[in-house]
């Protein structure tokens, strides 16, 4: 059976940011949540799979088993008749996501200057501490230790200090970047390009083509950042939980 480009890409975050463990549901497969919560949402194993009404209720079982909010991951083309019947079961959409794709090429067409980006696995110290400052704890940094694929921890570095962090994996010919941040203080200074630079030539070297990430509708100065860094469209998915949820 072939995969769709968005299916490939979906597979790719999910693999690049894992759940502890995954149960199937029927049509559904079910992450537990541990440190993310965003990490136990159900979704359907492909875009096009079949569901049933006792597949959904098989996955909000699974949810209560693991005493974790009923949080579903619904692809932008999701069949109306299973966001009806999530909305019927008191569900609603929450954060939209966007997933953003750009070829290597593109990346790589600029050498990084000297002592400005570096890709490094295990992260260094300092880059632990840089993301435990801006609120990813020791227990979502476990999240990138437990990836079973080639993997690496951008460091970035401005005005004589580190100054940025980003995590990268690959998966089947797609490099995946998560977990990126600057310094607020030192935004805006166009470190946050050339840690992507580096991420890019990391990425050729593990035989990737093009480097994805997926990020929040509404994060603006995200976006504009990688449009400028010709990253396109590449689908998207929303969120759907319980009034309340924090994802």
């Amino acid at each position: 059976m072939s995969v769709s480009k968005a299916d490939r890409l979906e597979r790719a975050l999910e693999a690049s940011w894992p759940a502890p463990d995954y149960a199937e549901a029927g049509a559904f497969r079910v992450g537990r949540a541990g440190a993310d919560p965003a990490l136990g949402a159900a979704a359907l194993r492909s875009r096009d799979a079949a569901w049933q009404d006792e597949d959904l209720q098989r996955a909000f079982d699974l949810h209560a088993s693991w005493q974790q909010p009923p949080i579903f991951r619904l692809a932008d083309d999701a069949d109306p008749a299973l966001v009806a019947a999530l909305t019927q079961r008191g569900l609603q959409p929450a954060r939209e996501m966007r997933m953003l794709a750009v070829g290597i090429d593109r990346l790589t067409t600029q050498p990084v200057p000297r002592v400005t980006s570096f890709a490094v696995w295990p992260p260094l110290a300092i880059q632990r501490d840089l993301w435990a400052e801006m609120g990813l704890d020791a227990a979502r940094q476990a999240i990138m230790d437990r990836v079973a694929l080639p993997k690496s921890a951008i460091l970035g570095r401005t005005d004589d200090r580190a100054a940025g962090v980003a995590f990268v994996a690959a998966s089947d010919g797609l490099a995946v970047l998560h977990a990126l941040e600057i310094v607020p203080s030192l935004r805006r200074q166009g470190l946050a390009g050339w840690m992507m630079r580096e991420a890019g030539f990391w990425a050729t070297a593990q035989g990737c083509d093009r480097l994805c990430l997926a990020v929040a509708a509404d994060n603006a100065a995200a976006i504009a950042l990688y449009r400028k860094l010709e990253f396109q469209d590449a689908g998207g998915f929303r969120y759907f939980a319980p009034p309340g949820t924090r994802l």
